[in-house]
């Protein structure tokens, strides 16, 4: 979730380089935007009309009038997506004097036109390379720690998440929902703990296992070789142990079910579809939904907290955080990476990490971890901050270790990673790769990555304890997480870095 773009040469032959051809198409393999229904009679998608706009309809209670498409026909619009849970609609309309009839309909509160937002920025991205050699499963081993790119993660060890997983808590039976772009859902990392079944895409015309992402020039590129929402899924839950060993990396819960959640294309997308997102994930799978028990959203953008405009439809995006939160699912989000002190920006808020019952996540990153530096607890160069806004700390990597150095690190069970020593940074987890590879791994760095951290610690904590709901697992991480920075409440930490051993204790 960062602002810049790197693609690095080959060095020593170590650091792969995604293959300029083009992915084979892609059948949705779940429902999409752009079908009659999202799994729910309660959540109604449909595709709106090539040359007219998009409004969220906000009414003041949590229904939707039963005669909502007539209402919204007779006012000049076609209702695109119903969303009962919430009392929130979308409507397309070509019609200039459609806000103004629409709003005269009984209940509603507002009607605002939608809007695209470039939820993740560019993204700096260096691949570190795929699996070619799996070799073979040491059962001395500790869990997780033959993975591939075992010795390049730093992350887990900043937590005490090691700790954790030798205790058994490793998230069995926890499903988390990845809101964000799409998932490469045969990954190697990726696709033995994805319940394809229920992931769905809110982008219309895309299935949930596709993306595309923005070069430095703002282009959307077909053979982008990130995929902003399959590096944050592996974070969360890439496997690890007997069974899934040695085929990259491991995730924070290893054992925890990945929901792909796709509202993002290219990093960008509507207000009324994160909105539609939300709410299905935090829905019961005997509702239609995905039954998410943790949502995680690397995305975010600032806002007026106050006016018209964007200001209505953040309003009406902390409808669907509420939502989550009364159905028992905790939603954690990524801060944003601006350096900004969000203690002093007036009338500025950043949503989602900043709306209602939301996680908020700073992050965190060391500084020449290839030469052995363990302060994985300095504030990254880029996150934001400030007392009001920050819940919790996590790695999350950063970049700025100077020079052009080239470092090596090993690889498991034999060779050696090799870049520059900034990269090793940065927090590696998988990545879409060039052409058709299911086994390619990225190192980024943005609060796009600690929020994921943050949400595998409440997958453990809820793995452990049960679904003791988001109230319950945000007062044991702020129990169990390390008090850094000044004593209590931190403009950089919040309520802690959090800890994985001592969550689960």
């Amino acid at each position: 979730m960062l602002r810049f773009v790197l693609r690095t040469a080959t060095i020593a032959g170590a650091i792969a380089v995604a293959a300029c051809v083009e992915d084979p198409p892609i059948s949705p393999t779940a429902n999409t935007a752009g079908v009659p229904t999202a799994g729910s009679p309660t959540l109604q998608v449909m595709a709106a009309p090539a040359d007219a706009k998009s409004y969220v309809i906000d009414f003041t209670g949590t229904q939707l009038p039963a005669d909502l498409a007539a209402q919204v026909s007779a006012a000049g619009g076609t209702v695109t997506t119903s969303i009962d849970q919430i009392g929130v609609a979308v409507a397309a309309s070509s019609d200039p004097g459609f806000a103004a009839r629409a709003g005269k309909i009984k209940g509603v509160s507002t009607v605002t036109e939608d809007i695209q937002v470039q939820w993740v920025p560019q993204d700096r991205v260096v691949e570190a390379g795929e699996v070619t050699d799996a070799g073979s499963f040491d059962a001395t081993a500790a869990f997780g720690a033959s993975e591939t790119f075992r010795r390049a993660q730093w992350v887990p060890d900043a937590i005490s998440a090691p700790a954790a997983w030798d205790a058994g808590n490793v998230g069995a039976g926890v499903r988390v929902a990845i809101v964000d772009g799409g998932i490469r859902s045969t990954h190697i990392d990726i696709a033995p703990n994805l319940d394809v079944a229920h992931s769905r895409s809110f982008v219309a015309g895309q299935p949930f296992n596709f993306d595309q992402a923005r070069d430095t020039l703002g282009v959307c590129h077909l053979n982008d070789s990130f995929w902003h929402g399959t590096h944050v899924a592996g974070i969360v839950a890439a496997p690890g142990g007997p069974g899934n060993s040695n085929i990259g990396t491991v995730g924070i819960a290893p054992s925890a079910t990945i929901i792909g959640v796709k509202v993002l294309h290219c990093g960008s997308g509507s207000f009324g579809a994160v909105i539609a997102g939300i709410v299905y994930a935090a829905t019961p799978i005997a509702e239609g939904g995905a039954g998410a028990d943790v949502v995680n959203m690397s995305l975010g953008a600032e806002f007026p907290r106050q006016g018209v405009g964007a200001a209505q439809l953040a309003v009406v995006l902390g409808k669907a955080t509420t939502y989550a939160f009364q159905r028992g699912v905790t939603v954690v989000a990524a801060l944003g990476n601006d350096a900004t002190d969000l203690d002093h920006t007036a009338n500025t808020i950043f949503v989602p990490a900043m709306s209602p019952h939301v996680i908020a996540v700073s992050a965190t990153g060391p500084l020449d971890f290839a030469h052995g530096a363990t302060n994985y607890d300095r504030p990254a160069s880029y996150t934001n901050f400030g007392q009001s806004a920050v819940d919790f700390a996590a790695g999350g990597g950063d970049f700025v270790l100077p020079g052009n150095d080239v470092c090596a690190l090993p690889r498991n069970p034999s060779g050696f990673i090799v870049s520059f020593c900034w990269v090793f940074d940065m927090v590696i987890a998988p990545c879409r790769g060039g052409g058709s590879s299911n086994s390619s791994y990225c190192f980024a760095a943005g609060t796009s990555m600690a929020s994921p951290v943050v949400s595998g610690v409440a997958a453990l904590i809820i793995g452990k304890f049960g679904r003791i709901g988001p109230a319950a697992v945000e007062r044991r991480l702020r129990q169990s997480s390390d008090d850094l920075g000044k004593p209590g409440n931190d403009d950089f930490y919040g309520g802690g870095r959090v800890n994985a051993l001592r969550a689960i204790q």
